[in-house]
């Protein structure tokens, strides 16, 4: 069955010297230090190891094609939003990031769909932008699940918002400088315990924070299945109504009336708990989604859930017409879908 993966993550094979650039800052650059890996450099602090699949998009749709593949959402890795930086710089490297997304588009159309970055951390230079992003084809952004630390609900990024839905730009929001990591160092704690936890306090502020409410035609898809929202919504709720004081004070909405109104990728790496959030939010806001390449993404996409024994048209609607809804907002193919030229000459390969 044909399949998009809509969370998947790419940078450039070479980076510029940021730091030196700006003369400041522990920005990411790579070392290239044995063929076909480079170290993540935060300054001077190793990050992480990556392969050639996280920059070489032949290899990528080689590999994707194992797994009868054809197209990637792609998109920069978090570390690279540099919300931190002073925003003029973020915004030149926010740039040079999404110039890089707009020519891998280009060049492989019928295999890439871009998602851009932005300078979150100011509003007016973000939906600048945000504009330019739209004028080259992109049909979304994603951003992070706080801006240094402040909830994705403080009025400085409604405009922002504002403008993605009046632009029909899609979001993937995406969990990053977890809360509390500083206290979880060990047994890589900010990855199997942050991040989940980052991704409902974003879901939980754009509800609870009227976001959603506000602007009913934003599409946001949340990373990771929603995080630990979805699991938790029955404690959610129920705080929601015991303590309206503290919680229903910006939006009387219940968070259940939100459920089905936004999106989730299915990367749970657990049949029984992809059946539990496809139950509760809809088999319409489902979309595949690995967090390829890197090791805690599902990286035989979505092998797990052929084996489900689902209905053909929910496997359908999991693997490509949801995304391309929450992508457009409305029923479209891909290119991707109309040739198989490519693959044939992929597959002939020795």
């Amino acid at each position: 069955m044909y399949k998009i993966d809509m969370h998947t993550h790419i940078l450039p094979e070479k980076l510029p010297d940021f730091a030196q650039k700006y003369g400041y800052g522990d920005f990411i650059h790579l070392e290239h230090h044995r063929p076909g890996f480079a170290r993540m450099m935060k300054g001077s602090t190793f990050f992480r190891e990556i392969e050639s699949n996280c920059w070489d998009p032949q290899v990528r749709i080689e590999e994707y094609l194992r797994f009868n593949t054809r197209v990637q959402v792609v998109c920069t890795v978090p570390v690279m939003f540099s919300y931190w930086a002073k925003p003029a710089d973020c915004l030149d490297l926010s740039r040079f990031l999404n110039d890089h997304l707009a020519a891998l588009a280009a060049e492989y159309p019928e295999h890439y769909i871009p998602l851009g970055t932005l300078p979150m951390q100011d509003a007016d230079i973000a939906i600048q932008e945000l504009q330019r992003l739209k004028a080259m084809g992109f049909p979304g952004i994603q951003i992070g699940s706080n801006i240094n630390q402040r909830n994705l609900s403080e009025p400085e990024f409604f405009p922002i918002f504002e403008a993605c839905e009046a632009l029909n730009m899609a979001i993937l929001v995406h969990p990053w400088e977890m809360m509390g990591q500083e206290y979880m160092t060990k047994y890589w704690l900010p990855w199997l315990v942050g991040m989940p936890a980052e991704t409902c306090r974003a879901i939980c502020s754009l509800i609870f924070g009227g976001v959603m409410e506000r602007l009913p035609n934003l599409r946001f898809c949340f990373a990771h299945a929603g995080g630990s929202f979805i699991p938790t919504i029955g404690r959610i709720q129920h705080g929601f109504e015991c303590r309206p004081d503290l919680v229903a004070v910006d939006n009387p909405k219940p968070p259940r009336h939100y459920l089905g109104k936004f999106w989730v990728d299915s990367a749970t790496h657990d049949a029984q708990l992809l059946r539990y959030v496809l139950e509760v939010i809809g088999e319409d806001k489902v979309c595949l989604g690995t967090d390829y390449p890197f090791p805690l993404g599902d990286l035989e996409i979505g092998a797990f859930i052929e084996g489900m024994e689902l209905p053909p048209q929910t496997l359908e609607k999991i693997f490509y017409r949801n995304t391309l809804q929450w992508l457009y907002g409305d029923d479209r193919t891909h290119p991707g879908a109309l040739s198989t030229e490519a693959d044939s000459k992929l597959r002939a390969r020795p």
